[in-house]
This record gives structure tokens, sequence and C-alpha cells, in this order.
């Protein structure tokens, strides 16, 4: 047996794994909201790309995009989502080597897949619902969604960036062993415990079982580790910013976020300029912490 088939039915095998841990979440999670988007994931084929990966489809309406941030999931979006849903058809994906994607070995995680991936999604979305796409991303997501918008010019009429990581700065590769021992300190239940609490502008209040349950559940997908890990080594999104989009932007941020620093701030301050409205009582999560208020940002002439 060839190693292409033998890495394909591997494909198939994590695949498999990873349509049975979102079925689970769909009734398992102790989030009521994230139950119910879990159990919108459609898995899709794609063009280009071998085996099925998972896209939530709620709502009818115009298109939207929703790009979720570096180590997170669709599950990102379950408050917005259900505000939204109302007044637009909403697609959220899965990053490629994110969430409860199917990973293949070896892994190929960098930001010239994630892009690979998410302009055949673009292209499948057309031929569904044609028109004009809007785009929101989130943290990483929201460099995700610029790189994206400049690749998708004409599919894409205008974004909504919510606590933007990576705009700025230049790319840092991890090197070996330094990207293997980052993963596995990510990997230990009370570094997860303290990030998730720092991406809240009021963690004793918000943060309990269902928020670590949702924030460490797509670990269980097979090829987690190595994935995150090879996704390291490329240096991931960074700097991407300059020049931006031709498209409307609007950004929306954190009085409270404990995740972008001071000089991140200053420098995506600089590009971003008035596009930016900060909100006060609220962290590195608008969609989490102020999904009203990101709602109605994305639809101001609507009750939402």
């Amino acid at each position: 047996m060839s190693q292409t088939t033998l890495n394909h039915d591997l494909l198939l095998e994590r695949l498999s794994t990873c349509k049975a841990l979102v079925a689970d979440a769909a009734t398992h999670l102790l989030d009521p909201q994230g139950r119910d988007l879990a159990a919108q994931i459609q898995w899709w084929k794609l063009p280009g790309l071998g085996a099925e990966w998972p896209v939530a489809v709620v709502g009818a309406g115009p298109p939207v995009l929703l790009l979720h941030g570096f180590d997170s999931s669709f599950l990102e979006f379950r408050r917005l989502a259900p505000l939204l849903a109302p007044h637009c058809q909403l697609f959220i994906p899965d990053l490629y080597g994110f969430g409860f994607c199917p990973r293949p070995a070896p892994p190929a995680a960098n930001p010239e897949a994630v892009l690979r991936h998410l302009g055949s999604l673009v292209s499948t979305i057309g031929e569904r619902t044609p028109g004009p796409l809007g785009l929101i991303g989130a943290s990483m997501g929201g460099s995700v969604a610029v790189e994206l918008a400049r690749r998708c010019p004409q599919r894409i009429d205008r974004l909504l960036l919510l606590a933007p990581a990576g705009l700025t700065g230049n790319p840092m590769p991890l090197p070996p062993v330094l990207d293997g021992l980052g993963v596995k300190f990510l990997a230990l239940p009370w570094v997860r415990k303290g990030l998730c609490r720092s991406a809240f502008a009021n963690p004793d209040q918000d943060v309990g079982e269902a928020e670590l349950q949702i924030a460490s559940g797509h670990l269980q997908a097979p090829g987690w580790a190595e994935t995150l890990a090879t996704f390291a080594r490329s240096g991931g999104f960074a700097g991407c910013g300059n020049p931006l989009p031709d498209q409307p932007i609007a950004v929306l941020w954190g009085a409270n976020d404990r995740i972008l620093r001071a000089p991140q701030k200053r420098a995506a301050q600089a590009l971003l300029g008035e596009r930016i409205r900060e909100l006060q009582n609220c962290g590195h999560l608008p969609h989490i912490d102020q999904p009203q208020t990101v709602a109605e940002t994305w639809i101001p002439c609507q009750s939402v």
C-alpha cells in the first residue's frame, strides 16, 4: 500500500473522529448556545481538498462568513450567531488546521493552506448563495479576513474585525523543539484555564466549566498537537494589514483586552485609525463579552 493511500486513510479516520466529537458537542456541551451551534454543523466537500470540512450554517438572508481566532473553533461564535441569524445566512467554518477540522498527516498547516481552504469555501458559498459576502473575523481571524478580502475583492463587500491580531509586526516562526514545547504547554489544563480567563473582561463572573469545556474541546481532535506546532513553525499571520483592502472595514476591540499588548494596539491603531470603536467592560472577545453590540454594529438599521 502506498504512502499516499495510507495518508488518505488516516485522514478519513481522523475525519470520522472529528464528526463524532462535534456530534457529542451537540448533545453534551454545558453551554446551550454551544450545543445549538454544534447541531448546525454540515460537512462539506470542497473543490481541490480531500475529506469533508465542518461549516455551521445558520439563518437566512445575505451571506456572512465568520472566522474564529488562533487555536479556537466555530463555537467561538455561539453567542453572536443567534442574534445575526434572523437577518443573515451565516457560514461559520473551522479554519484549516484548527477546531474540529480533519488534520492531514504529515501536517500542512500554514497561512497559505488556511487561505486556500477559505478560497475554496468562498467559491462553494457563492454557488449556493450568490451575491456579496460579508466577512467577520475575530483575533487571528481578523488578519485572515483582511488577507481573504484582498484575494476576493469581487466577492467580499465589507469586513468587521473583532480585536484583530496580526495586522502589524512580522512573522516570528518558532524553531523546532520550541514549537513542540509550546504546544505541550498550551495543552496543560491550568494553562487553558488561564488563557480562557484572560480573554474575558470579567473572568470571575463569566468563566466557569461551560466556558472551559468549549475552550478545550477541540484539543481532542486527532493531530491537534503536531498541526499546531507546524503552524507555529510557519510564523502564522503577522504584518498582513498593510495595505488594507479596499472594502469598508469596521473594528471593535475591548478596553479590557489582556491578549493584545499595548504596543500591538498602538500599531493597529496607527493602521486602522477611525475605523476602531473601543468597547468598555469588554475583553479580547467582543462577540462573547458584548454580542449584542457586535450584532448591532453589523446590522445598524434593524433591531437585533
